[in-house]
């Protein structure tokens, strides 16, 4: 089997018409470091694996940017930003601003988070390894922590930048139980 590419893992990712339309709504907003990232690219590349729509079992169409403005009222402002101009699409998409991150992800999940310093600092601590992706909106270009080896091999392993054991499996199974074929490695 040869080697997965970033050209490809775009390629599959953009047999999802959500995503599509989301990049051409998305780089007119120009946000600032915007990308799509997270299951709308990797669940793409899975359903296709196994004969599924690209967008089964997407269960948001995530969008992070950063902004240097940490009030939580320029976030919203984005945020309403987006929903208006993703009509009909705007209750499936989740917009986040990775600078203010680390003001409540320790509040939601129990660990503390250090600020991030640029938007694909926020992907780089997803805690599957193989999700570490983005899109970058502007660029069209690919962005991958940890290479596409683990996500062409259906492999999912905790990632070192964010070890939380817990967490982890937690979304690891809910992973494998969408797609049993994927192997889980603690």
């Amino acid at each position: 089997m040869s080697a997965l590419t970033d050209e490809a893992v775009i390629a599959m990712a953009l047999t999802n018409p959500i995503n599509v339309e989301l990049l051409k709504v998305l780089v007119e907003l120009d946000l600032p470091q915007c990308m799509l990232t997270a299951g709308c690219l990797f669940q793409a590349l899975w359903n296709l694996k196994i004969g599924r729509e690209p967008g089964w079992g997407v269960k948001d169409y995530d969008v992070i940017y950063f902004d240097s403005d940490l009030s939580w009222e320029a976030e919203d402002r984005v945020i309403q930003r987006v929903r208006q101009a993703c009509g009909e699409l705007a209750d499936q998409v989740e917009v986040r601003n990775q600078a203010r991150v680390h003001l409540w992800y320790e509040e939601k999940f129990g660990v503390a988070y250090s600020p991030l310093r640029k938007v694909t600092d926020g992907i780089d601590r997803y805690l599957v390894r193989s999700t570490c992706l983005g899109l970058d909106v502007r660029t069209g270009e690919l962005y991958s922590t940890h290479g596409l080896d683990d996500l062409q091999q259906g492999l999912l392993r905790s990632n070192p930048l964010n070890h939380q054991p817990e967490m982890f499996l937690e979304k690891a199974r809910s992973y494998q139980a969408r797609w049993p074929w994927l192997t889980i490695e603690e």
